[in-house]
C-alpha cells in the first residue's frame, strides 16, 4: 500500500512506477501516451520518475484511461457541520416586531393610494 512510505519523495516515486505499470499494461510507448495527453514525451518520463505538475499527470491518466480512479484517489470532501455552521453566520434567534408607525405595531395596515 502506498500509504505506508512515509516521505512525499518515496509516494510519488511509487506513484509514478505505478503510472510506468499502467502505460506498460496499456500496450503503448512514452510517445503514443504524450500524444495522447498532448504533453512532451519527457513530460510522460518525468511523471514516471514522480516529478510531474497535477495538470500533466491528470493528462496522461487520462489518456490511460485512468480517469475513474480519481474519486478512489481523492473523494469529494463534503462540507463539515462545524464549517457549515460558520458560512452561515450568525441566525436570528428571536423576531424584533416591526418599527416605525404606531398603527403599523397594533396591527392595523395603513392605506396608500396608488396611481399607475
Amino acid at each position: 500500500m502506498i500509504i505506508e512510505e512515509k516521505s512525499p519523495d518515496s509516494i510519488v516515486k511509487a506513484l509514478g512506477a505505478r503510472l510506468k505499470q499502467a502505460r506498460l499494461n496499456s500496450d503503448m510507448t512514452q510517445s503514443e501516451v504524450a500524444l495522447r495527453a498532448g504533453v512532451s514525451r519527457k513530460t510522460v518520463m518525468n511523471a514516471e520518475k514522480g516529478q510531474a505538475q497535477l495538470v500533466s499527470l491528470v493528462a496522461i491518466m487520462m489518456a490511460l484511461n485512468l480517469a475513474d480512479n480519481f474519486d478512489a484517489f481523492l473523494p469529494k470532501q463534503e462540507i463539515s457541520p462545524i464549517q457549515l455552521s460558520k458560512l452561515q453566520g450568525k441566525q436570528r434567534q428571536r423576531a424584533s416586531g416591526t418599527r416605525g408607525d404606531a398603527g403599523a405595531s397594533s396591527g392595523f395596515i395603513k392605506e396608500v393610494e396608488l396611481e399607475w
